[in-house]
């Protein structure tokens, strides 16, 4: 008896040191689902200097959990413009490559509305959506007043957000370094949009944290230099959140930006747009 009971006991701590301690623990990749190409520094950062350059990419990322859950950071958005001859794929194509299909999305974070990473959310219609209380508001509300600020802001995703809440899969979240699920913890008060987030990636590893700061960080340019991107409703909270990010994570490598082409060459490649981030 007393062997069968001590058996019983290596079984349960044999699972619970290889599986149970990582079920809050992801799998981490970026897809580049639209090529960009070398441009201005001071297109994208308030105060560089006239003669650098910064390549650019457009991107989301899909973080895939033993938790049974397939979960979208970003969606990127739809070709509404036809712009395939600059390398356009749509995002769901993308994520095929990975053998993953819409119906396998589980659950979207949404760091801000900007069309670029909330175009294609109807290309995912099981997911639920995950978005700031405060930049909701903003973007159906306050922002398409008279003095609103709407840069990058499309009618049409308005209508589909406000959809998705009809629907009942919009969840919203309010406050600031908060736990949403199991391993990923948001941040918000960088001001890109009205309150945009960004968000650690296991956040309860210490080897493997990784930092998905969307456009938080345009480029590592921005955070090199600690200058805000050109598109925010304050530059000095920008500023701010950009050194409050590199405290976050323990190492600077797996802090990843939401436009710098960099990345896809910094990290294993599982296909020509797709990376794995971690160590």
């Amino acid at each position: 008896m007393i062997k069968k009971t001590l058996l019983g006991f290596i079984l349960i701590l044999t699972c619970y040191v290889s599986n149970c301690q990582k079920v809050d623990e992801y799998e981490v990749y970026a897809l580049k689902y639209l090529s960009g190409g070398k441009g201005p520094a001071k297109d994208w950062a308030v105060g560089a200097n006239p003669l650098d350059s910064i390549n650019g990419s457009w991107m989301f990322w899909l973080l895939k959990g033993k938790n049974g859950k397939s979960i979208l950071v970003d969606v990127g958005f739809l070709d509404t413009a036809k712009v395939r001859s600059k390398g356009y794929i749509r995002p769901d194509s993308l994520l095929q490559r990975l053998n993953i299909y819409p119906s396998d999305i589980t659950d979207i974070i949404m760091t801000h509305p900007h069309n670029d990473h909330i175009g294609g959310i109807n290309l995912f219609p099981k997911a639920k959506v995950w978005m700031q209380k405060a930049d909701f508001h903003y973007f159906v509300g306050e922002a398409w007043q008279e003095k609103g600020y709407r840069i990058a802001f499309q009618k049409n995703d308005v209508r589909n957000i406000v959809n998705i809440n009809l629907q009942g899969r919009l969840k919203l979240i309010e406050g600031d370094n908060i736990e949403i699920m199991p391993g990923i913890r948001v941040f918000i008060k960088s001001k890109h949009t009205f309150e945009n987030m960004y968000l650690v990636i296991n956040s309860n590893s210490v080897a493997n944290r990784i930092l998905i700061a969307s456009d938080a960080i345009w480029f590592y340019y921005n955070l090199d230099n600690l200058l805000p991107a050109t598109i925010c409703y304050d530059p000095i909270a920008y500023v701010e959140a950009l050194k409050r990010i590199k405290t976050l994570v323990p190492n600077p490598n797996l802090i990843i930006p939401g436009h710098d082409d960099i990345i896809f060459s910094k990290f294993p490649k599982v296909d020509d747009r797709i990376i794995k981030i971690g160590n």
